[in-house]
């Protein structure tokens, strides 16, 4: 059924939700804001583009309240805390990357429950709009100005959670001694199969429920076992772990789950170890490129691991690897995989520690 707002609560349309949202309508000009917060005009204009918004004229009245509360905070950063400005945007670029994508996903997210599962399209109703119809789109919009004071200290909390995390890994990282280059990750594809088959049946907004669900899923086995997701680009999902058997069994439990799900098609995954470069909470470099080339080769359901990986979980007991025939990898070269298995004994849901003893991991020569 379609979720009904109070009766009460009347349907506000932009110009309410931007004034709920922000305090007064825009009225100042960015000359106008930069010089009473006192920073230059081109330091206002590198500000308002680091928050990905498009340059306007000096003389457009664009700005309210809330961003001449920003600019002032940004200039605090670089006025009393001694933070250089190229440092101060770099920040500010990063928050508001992470807030355009989180703003999108929750627009969408609400609308999504405004509508109704009864209202889902059927196969050969095609619509590329995310909302269907300006009464829905009020409505989600609505709903989330009415949530939006609770919701923020929630976000101001996930971000220092996150951030603590952040910092001890960092830390962790650089008072490792054994390491003297980057340290070494396991690095993971979890690849949708047959995503294209779908993507020519299914409507856009049925294709969007489908992703949504693989992500949730998938999410919430990477975080189960401590892992962290990476980004997810539509039917496929890239994830790191410190710690090989940890990852072994992300691997494993997301095969798993995808085969007992009733809606979404299996899925394969590639994983490598070794050092990566992290920047802008991306992750880069060869092992990144060979764990998504041996994903491309990995069959449905079956889990795939580098011979680097593969040599690690051999010492640790739970997880057994059968040796593949070699393959060459494009832009790799020749890579003898290994496809992980979980003895008969373990079970998805069980710590690593569960399950070792049932078997001992490592090259089964019966491959």
């Amino acid at each position: 059924m379609e979720q009904d707002l109070p009766d009460a609560t009347p349907l506000m349309d932009a110009d309410d939700i931007e004034r709920a949202l922000l305090g007064r309508p825009a009225s100042m000009r960015r000359s106008e804001i930069s010089q009473d917060v006192e920073v230059t005009p081109g330091s206002a204009r590198r500000f308002w583009h680091a928050l990905g918004f498009q340059i306007v004229e000096d003389e457009e009245a664009m700005f309210t309240e809330a961003d001449r509360e920003a600019l002032q905070a940004v200039a605090r950063l670089t006025h009393d805390l001694d933070v250089e400005e190229e440092l101060a945007l770099a920040m500010t670029r990063a928050l508001a990357r992470t807030a355009d994508r989180l703003a999108v996903w929750q627009t969408q997210l609400m609308a999504e429950y405004v509508t109704g599962h009864d209202q889902v399209p059927d196969l050969a109703e095609r619509d590329a709009r995310a909302v269907e119809n300006v009464d829905v789109a009020r409505r989600a919009g609505t709903r989330l100005v009415e949530l939006a004071d609770e919701i923020e200290p929630l976000m101001v909390y996930a971000w220092r959670r996150h951030l603590a995390s952040a910092i001890t890994r960092m830390l962790a990282d650089a008072g490792n001694d054994e390491t003297p280059s980057a340290p070494g990750r396991v690095i993971g594809f979890a690849d949708l199969v047959s995503f294209t088959t779908l993507v020519r049946r299914m409507s856009e907004r049925q294709l969007a429920v489908l992703v949504q669900r693989f992500e949730r899923l998938a999410s919430d086995v990477v975080t189960t076992h401590g892992g962290r997701v990476i980004k997810t680009v539509g039917d496929e999902v890239l994830f790191i772990h410190t710690d090989p058997a940890a990852a072994a069994a992300i691997a494993l439990d997301l095969v798993e789950a995808m085969s007992e799900d009733d809606v979404l098609p299996e899925v394969r995954v590639g994983m490598a170890w070794g050092s990566v470069v992290s920047r802008l909470g991306d992750v880069f470099g060869v092992t990144v490129n060979r764990a998504s080339r041996l994903t491309a080769v990995t069959p449905s359901g079956r889990v795939f691991v580098d011979d680097e990986l593969a040599r690690r979980l051999g010492t640790v007991s739970g997880f057994i690897v059968r040796p593949q025939r070699r393959r060459s990898l494009r832009g790799i070269g020749l890579v003898t995989p290994g496809e992980l298995h979980r003895p008969a004994a373990g079970r998805r849901g069980a710590s690593v520690e569960e399950q070792a003893g049932s078997s001992r991991a490592g090259y089964d020569p019966q491959s």
